[in-house]
């Protein structure tokens, strides 16, 4: 019997910090995660932790990062990149490859969107995923999100695909 865990009250979203890089860390040598996010794979640790600083403190002001925590542990991040008036992109990212598909993704996304409608006043989100990432295309249409336009290749989990732009306006 295959029950559904319900997220929402389990997971909440919360500034990223310094002391979450061993998480970061434990992400950047699991293959099939750095394949799905564009993460150099092997990637040398002292490189790594100067980015992960960089995330924490320097972040340009068009992009919000929010840690994704569950039980007390980082298990993601979620994105708003190109904030601008009431417009931003929204990105997810879930670390920790043994909970994708389990619905964390969609719910944690559906936290971002409300704290950037509530607190910042975004009312249009753009997304934007590879063509053969049958999920996040999943959680998208979900969410409510529309097809827009089929811009650019990039590879996704070693092969070059085809890149999927979304529109979702409330």
């Amino acid at each position: 019997m295959n029950l559904k865990v319900d997220y929402r009250d389990l997971i909440k979203l919360r500034p990223i910090t310094e002391e979450d890089y061993g998480y970061v860390l434990k992400w950047s040598k699991n293959e099939k995660f750095c394949l799905a996010n564009d993460w150099e794979i092997n990637r040398n640790e002292e490189e790594l932790y100067k980015w992960w600083l960089y995330c924490v403190n320097d972040l340009p002001e068009n992009l919000i990062r929010m840690g994704i925590e569950m039980e007390n542990k980082l298990i993601g991040y979620a994105d708003l990149v190109r904030v601008l008036g009431n417009k931003a992109e929204l990105g997810i990212s879930i670390g920790e490859s043994t909970l994708w598909g389990q619905g964390i993704g969609f719910e944690s996304s559906i936290l971002m969107m409300d704290y950037a409608s509530s607190d910042l006043g975004i009312t249009t989100f753009s997304a934007e995923t590879h063509d053969t990432n049958i999920r996040a295309k999943k959680m998208l249409d979900r969410m409510g999100f529309k097809e827009v336009s089929r811009i650019g290749v990039e590879e996704y989990l070693g092969i070059e695909t085809k890149l999927i732009q979304y529109i979702l306006s409330s």
